[in-house]
């Protein structure tokens, strides 16, 4: 295994779009979804571990999780899990995470993934993982993963190909952030965009580079305490200087405006797992395209619904269609499929009115 190559794990989203089953005390990627007895967030680490040294594997998180990922990833260092002390969005946490590379193996190649994705052709992924190491080992590019579509889906970003190829990697011609559904069937028809995996590929050179170009003002910050990276000195530094780091995503700070961006496409079952559709297309469905996770149902005249209870509690569903039913804890939450885009202003209205306890 190539102990110059890194992975850095994404986990400190809230994941409010599959509350009550995600909230902030236990969001989605520290939770086991389809009763595996694995969490997401242990699932992306033991398939990274496959191709990148587990010592080389970094989780970047919010620093309220600090005790959950030990304990979830019990034989990993302490010091592999980058705190957060607030939410930055992504830019400010691959910055970060590059930092403390870059003290350890300035020469180092690194993949940024999130935590919660689901990939249900493993084997396929690694070898995609694998190849994209070994090009930007060879070529100062920064190299996103793209996805075929196979539906005009308004829940991802898409990337557009140029004619410029290096085999299998194109050049990035656009990133398209979220486009509505008419936008979404053209791109599908055109047959030059590819889903926005959220994975990223590159060296610590490369992307070094790219801040530097992009967002000087966030390299300042973290360079002026770059004798602290990897040292004891470390976490003081950051909680002094993350808070006040620009908030914005790698996508829109960095890739939307670097000229050598590069995208290598794959079909290895991905999903992102971003909301309750994504789940349901992704499960295993009854002769009626009903969905039940963690639980017992006993369906009559109902189709098309999502069903996620605690544990060995029974549902008993009649005259139901296009649901979502969902209990965790003090939280039951009965919401139409189609409207699911809704759940957010429920979580602030809960909020507002029942205070912290239900969210």
């Amino acid at each position: 295994m190539n102990y110059n190559n890194y992975c850095v794990i994404m986990a400190g989203g809230v994941g409010s779009r599959f509350w009550p089953f995600s909230k902030n005390s236990m969001p989605k990627q520290f939770l086991d979804f389809f009763g595996t007895g694995r969490t997401l967030l242990q699932m992306t680490f033991d398939r990274f571990a496959k191709v990148v040294p587990a010592s080389n594997i970094l989780i970047v998180s919010n620093k309220d999780y600090k005790d959950i990922i030990l304990e979830q990833l019990p034989l990993i260092n302490p010091s592999q899990v980058l705190l957060e002390p607030n939410r930055r969005n992504t830019a400010p946490c691959v910055a970060y995470a590059v930092s403390r590379i870059k003290a350890i193996n300035p020469k180092a190649n690194m993949v940024v993934a999130p935590a919660d994705h689901l990939i249900l052709k493993e084997i396929d992924f690694l070898n995609v993982i694998e190849r994209s190491l070994n090009f930007v080992n060879e070529h100062p590019n920064l190299l996103t993963l793209g996805i075929k579509p196979n539906r005009p889906e308004t829940g991802y970003g898409y990337i557009q190909i140029s004619d410029q190829a290096m085999g299998d990697f194109k050049k990035v011609k656009t990133f398209t952030e979220k486009p509505n559904l008419e936008l979404a069937k053209v791109f599908v028809e055109s047959g030059e965009f590819f889903w926005n995996s959220g994975v990223f590929v590159w060296s610590v050179e490369a992307i070094w580079k790219a801040f530097n170009e992009f967002l000087p003002e966030m390299v300042a910050k973290f360079e002026a305490g770059s004798d602290k990276f990897n040292t004891d000195l470390e976490q003081d530094f950051i909680n002094e200087i993350f808070p006040s780091c620009q908030n914005i995503s790698i996508d829109y700070g960095i890739m939307e405006n670097a000229k050598n961006v590069y995208v290598l496409c794959g079909d290895f079952g991905w999903s992102d797992l971003g909301t309750w559709g994504s789940l349901y297309d992704m499960s295993e469905k009854d002769e009626h395209q009903n969905v039940t996770l963690k639980c017992k149902t006993q369906f009559y005249e109902s189709n098309d619904n999502i069903v996620v209870l605690p544990e060995n509690k029974l549902a008993v569903i009649q005259n139901l269609s296009g649901y979502i039913v969902v209990e965790s804890d003090n939280v039951l939450l009965i919401c139409k499929k189609e409207d699911e885009q809704r759940i957010r202003h429920f979580v602030t209205d809960v909020h507002l009115k029942y205070g912290e306890g239900y969210i």
